[in-house]
């Protein structure tokens, strides 16, 4: 999975072979 850019808070969704694997909030960036 390559890595993404994201602003803190915002909604993310992790997706693999078509389903989603995993989602949530970002709680905190990290560099």
């Amino acid at each position: 999975i390559a890595p993404i850019a994201m602003e803190q808070g915002l909604r993310f969704a992790i997706r693999e072979g078509g389903r989603t694997v995993g989602a949530g909030v970002v709680a905190k960036v990290i560099a």
